[in-house]
């Protein structure tokens, strides 16, 4: 067989929708986010024994990357799936431009840690916060993640130390973390954000509310015991509260992303020049503003 097919047994669910501004390598922003379990692979029998561990490794899918040479794959050969494969297969790239190496260095796409990969799998180890049963399915709640929302899972399995961690390793092009800039705020920017979120609390007190309200006349209706702990939660909440809810903490990890510095390495001298990331539900606009130093300079609910 040339290729091989796998199921999708769940999507990510993270505060970050495109992708800019995410991770390049998983653990460097300790985001938190959520994978949503989907049938058959979201019984809860399947998870039992995993947080004895404290990372697991996901299997995941680059699924931003091939979106327009599918269109066109499509269009080209819309009825035979092994045309569409080889045309794919075509695209193949021997040899990509790391943004570690200034984005102008090429080397071999197996040599590095490339999107761009014939499989479009990506594999990260990211830490396991919780095991979650809402309304009978499985979410698990991460942090650390280097993938966007919507993300494809294909596979999970537990980090195991003894085995996973090797300290001698050498890293080649990479023997450490890259340095990060320093990410400074305007004021206007800032109280933009708080105002959102001030906003968004109003909001959420008024629908948490008429749920709590729903909640107690079906309570009443079944003639519930009053003592009862019952989760009322939904797994639309749970993930809206990851990928939309706007909370103070989030300034804290808008400005550890920006000092990855999500820039192309071609514009990374590039002084006032606005860029933007899309975070939860808002834009936040940032510029380089003298060497070394990134700036937001405003923040727009979306």
């Amino acid at each position: 067989m040339s290729h091989h097919t796998s199921p999708i047994i769940g999507y990510h669910h993270a505060p970050l929708s495109q992708k800019f501004g995410a991770p390049r390598q998983p653990n460097l922003v300790a985001l938190t986010s959520v994978i949503e379990m989907i049938a058959p692979y979201d019984t809860p029998a399947a998870f039992i024994g995993l947080t004895d561990f404290s990372h697991i490794w996901i299997s995941w899918q680059f699924h931003h990357n091939y979106l327009n040479k599918e269109k066109q794959i499509k269009k080209d050969e819309p009825a035979n799936d092994d045309s569409q494969l080889n045309k794919a297969n075509s695209s193949f790239r021997a040899q990509v431009r790391p943004p570690r190496l200034g984005g102008n260095q090429k080397i071999g796409v197996f040599a590095s840690r490339s999107m761009y990969r014939p499989s479009a799998l990506g594999l990260s180890v990211v830490k396991l916060e919780a095991i979650e049963v809402v309304e009978g399915r499985v979410l698990l709640i991460i942090s650390g993640a280097d993938m966007i929302d919507s993300t494809p899972i294909i596979d999970i399995k537990p980090y195991v130390a003894y085995s996973d961690a090797v300290p001698d390793a050498k890293s080649g092009f990479a023997p450490s973390a890259s340095a990060l800039l320093t990410v400074t705020s305007t004021e206007p920017a800032y109280e933009q954000f708080l105002q959102i979120i001030a906003a968004q609390s109003v909001n959420n007190e008024e629908q948490n509310n008429n749920e709590e309200q729903n909640n107690n006349e079906k309570q009443n209706n079944n003639e519930e015991k009053k003592d009862s702990k019952k989760d009322t939660r939904t797994v639309t909440a749970v993930i809206d509260k990851a990928k939309k809810q706007l909370l103070l903490s989030d300034f804290d990890a808008i400005k550890a992303l920006i000092a990855q510095d999500p820039r192309p390495a071609y514009r990374r001298k590039e002084i006032n020049m606005p860029f933007v990331m899309r975070y939860k539900s808002v834009d936040v606009s940032f510029q380089l503003i003298a060497l070394g130093e990134l700036q937001i300079t405003a923040v727009i609910e979306v």
